[in-house]
């Protein structure tokens, strides 16, 4: 599979969402050829000629200058995500390069460390390709304890956010609102594809999604882009059932790509309780530094089953007195 991005795909896709109307044209009768946008349209929007756009949508203008992607940007509604997207696209060398040849991420011992120490808090650190690098059992909790705690110390069997949301089940039915949840993960991919676009784990990733899974290849030939960031999402757990969870990215600077993720509920919800209760089965509450693996987990009796009633324990007749 070819993972380069194309900045022709990307200029195309934007300009098919837009209408005339939308864009301040003057619209008539009659039904457009092609959808959205025409380049001389956009062109004329932008400021600059038709065969200038052309060009620049053919990716054969390495030399545009700022305020023409500027121009661009605006007349398609690019939002920030998109504009950066845009100008990676563009100007390719500005992209950073992975090391030959391409080493398995690690996380820094500080970072492990921080995670660790949020206790009942749900943490995880993603690598660039939304790898799992490390979580604490909490995280792991939640996300997915029916996999092994350990795995992401092995490179080799480290899970991945976006293969488990398409190819998991348990992990499809986790999110209420999956559908939401894979178009933010594909967008988020579509980014990281422009800043890292050689490199052989993404081309292995994108290749296994898009065999696996006929939603991903229809999401990704959308050519959506956007960056994940703080959301509030449903998760249907198996074990402690449903709860509204916050979640908050950090990039780490320091370490090219890698983020953490801090999940969290609002304080004296139902979902608090929730994830208090699952701490206290994981052990987490205790200050276990792994749970025990995998799930699943004891399933707490529903209130409506029936309570076995209690065995009263035999009675001592006393001493037996010899005939």
């Amino acid at each position: 599979m070819d993972t380069r991005p194309d900045l022709g795909e990307f200029l195309r896709s934007r300009r098919a969402r837009l209408t005339p109307g939308d864009a301040g044209l003057p619209t008539y009768g009659g039904q457009r050829r092609v959808p959205g946008l025409r380049r001389e349209e956009l062109a004329q929007l932008a400021g600059v000629s038709p065969g200038y756009y052309t060009r620049l949508e053919q990716n054969l203008s390495p030399n545009v200058s700022d305020a023409v992607l500027d121009a661009v940007a605006r007349v398609l509604r690019l939002d920030a995500a998109e504009r950066s997207h845009l100008y990676t696209l563009v100007r390719p060398q500005a992209r950073p390069r992975p090391a030959a040849p391409a080493r398995p991420e690690r996380v820094r011992p500080g970072v492990r460390v921080m995670i660790e120490s949020f206790g009942t808090v749900p943490a995880l650190v993603m690598g660039r390709f939304l790898d799992v690098l490390a979580w604490n059992p909490m995280a792991h909790a939640v996300l997915a304890g029916h996999l092994d705690f350990a795995a992401p110390d092995r490179p080799a069997d480290r899970p991945n956010i976006a293969s488990l949301l398409f190819l998991d089940p348990r992990t499809r039915e986790l999110y209420g609102d999956w559908i939401r949840k894979a178009r933010a993960t594909v967008a988020d991919l579509r980014l990281i594809s422009g800043r890292w676009p050689d490199h052989p784990r993404l081309t292995r990733l994108l290749g296994e999604l898009t065999e696996g899974s006929p939603e991903f290849a229809e999401l990704w030939a959308a050519h959506s882009v956007g960056d994940c960031g703080t959301d509030t999402r449903t998760y249907h757990h198996p074990v402690v059932g449903s709860m509204a969870i916050r979640a908050e990215l950090m990039v780490l600077p320091e370490d090219d790509g890698q983020r953490v993720a801090v999940l969290n509920a609002e304080p004296g919800s139902p979902s608090a309780s929730a994830l208090r209760m699952l701490a206290g089965l994981t052990g987490a509450a205790a200050g276990v530094r792994s749970p025990p693996v995998p799930f699943p987990l004891p399933v707490p009796v529903p209130a409506s089953a029936p309570v076995p009633a209690p065995v009263s324990p035999p009675t001592d007749p006393g001493p037996r007195v010899p005939r």
